[in-house]
């Protein structure tokens, strides 16, 4: 049953920054074919179809899922002060189908909207900003498990995930629940309450914990569900093309100015700084991955170039709003450094992430989780403020990956009787054909 919303929260929409919002929204969709061209490029040929329709069926199913109860889930007791479990979830019913947030109403001439709370941003419009990170998140996990996943499984996945995982980590992080800055919150059971809010508030501007080390963990999870490729250990599974994996990633750099920057919810100097901060980390990753492939290596790879800048994007995002341009620089190019050592570690310890999802997104994520602690300017251990801030980031980093990888066990192994993996002979055959009875090229 839906709630009836507070008159408070009915004001005058801001048109320049419900514009930069849905711009924003706008780019971060646009992430997710961007990802699909990524992962696509860096899949054999004869799987580039399926590795790119897991992206397309996350932009499905996900939308579907966030305008019905997704969104209630996540943010519904914000707008409504109607909570379900305190800190973990908001009310799924509470704005059931997103209905309410079109409502207006005309006073002294102006005609007022639900408008998100501190902001002049018309809610509907929040919510569409953040559907596109639910839906990005879903779509990261699959790199992980490419070329031998049953796409119907996959299907089912991505609507239980967002579901259990996603929306109460979002409720968490975002919502005023556990991870938040709330009274009633781990920040502030730790360090106490100032003016009703924790007096060391954790800092995850744009999705660290919510996104990345979200996704991350729950790769790693699936990994181990369902095995590795056919040949793991013995083959060279090279990208089929390198050029679809540069496309890839220069459309998510660009997406991620939305990703980020539009997590100000306004067009303003912080807006600024976080564009500045972001291709900053992207640009200095770059050089930590491949300044780690010359010395080991002994030349550069354009692949390695790519996962750079994804690994510099993924570190900045928790951190972006809260750092200095120089900070930026300092925190991407230890994410390339360490993201290109951690890619090595599957085969050391042989389990098949396929694409990097874990050496990429959960060990920059936590990165840029934590290194907040250490860089950023108002609060961070390099610039004198003591190991407050630091503690926090290492405490909702780690529950939140702990939150994450228990409810991904659980749903993999409920879903197990569906079967997670193709037969042998579909994956070795190809499993473009043998899923969708298509082929990505035509053989000459």
């Amino acid at each position: 049953m839906t709630t009836a919303l507070p008159d408070t929260v009915f004001g005058i929409a801001d048109t320049g920054d419900t514009a930069w919002v849905l711009i924003s929204a706008a780019l971060v969709l646009l992430m997710t074919p961007a990802l699909a061209f990524f992962y696509g490029g860096l899949c054999r040929g004869r799987a580039v179809l399926n590795m790119m329709m897991m992206s397309f069926a996350a932009l499905g199913t996900v939308t579907v899922v966030y305008l019905l109860y997704g969104f209630s889930t996540s943010f519904g007791d914000v707008l409504t002060g109607r909570g379900a479990l305190g800190g973990i979830i908001a009310d799924p019913l509470a704005l059931f189908g997103t209905d309410q947030l079109t409502a207006t109403r005309q006073i002294g001439g102006h005609t007022e909207v639900v408008l998100w709370p501190g902001t002049g941003v018309p809610a509907i419009a929040f919510v569409a900003f953040q559907l596109t990170f639910a839906v990005i998140t879903v779509a990261l996990i699959s790199g992980a498990i490419a070329e031998r996943a049953k796409f119907s499984t996959w299907v089912v996945f991505s609507v239980v995930f967002v579901t259990l995982v996603y929306l109460p980590l979002a409720h968490m992080v975002w919502g005023g629940g556990l991870l938040s800055d709330s009274a009633d919150g781990l920040a502030a059971r730790m360090f106490g309450v100032t003016d009703g809010v924790a007096r060391v508030a954790p800092i995850d501007f744009a999705g660290g914990t919510v996104v990345h080390i979200n996704a991350g963990v729950a790769a790693l999870v699936l990994v181990f569900f369902v095995g590795n490729r056919l040949g793991f250990g013995r083959t060279a599974y090279r990208p089929h093309s390198i050029p679809l994996v540069m496309l890839g990633a220069a459309l998510l750099w660009f997406g991620w100015f939305g990703f980020n920057a539009g997590s100000a919810l306004a067009a303003d100097a912080t807006a600024g700084l976080v564009w500045v901060n972001t291709s900053a980390a992207a640009a200095a990753a770059i050089g930590g991955w491949l300044a780690v492939e010359w010395i080991r290596d002994g030349h550069a790879t354009s692949v390695g170039a790519a996962s750079g800048i994804v690994a510099g994007l993924v570190a900045i995002t928790p951190a972006c709003g809260a750092l200095t341009p120089v900070g930026a620089l300092g925190l991407g190019v230890v994410a390339g450094v360490l993201s290109c050592l951690a890619v090595g570690v599957k085969h050391r310890l042989r389990f098949d992430d396929s694409l990097d999802v874990v050496g990429v997104h959960l060990v920059s994520g936590l990165w840029g989780t934590v290194a907040v602690g250490l860089l950023a300017r108002d609060s961070g251990l390099f610039y004198g403020h003591g190991l407050a801030q630091l503690a926090v980031q290492t405490v909702i980093a780690l529950v939140a990956l702990v939150f994450a990888a228990v409810l991904t066990v659980l749903i993999a192994a409920a879903l197990t009787p569906l079967g997670w993996r193709v037969e042998a002979e579909a994956e070795a055959v190809g499993i473009d054909q043998a899923q969708h009875a298509e082929t990505a090229y035509e053989p000459i």
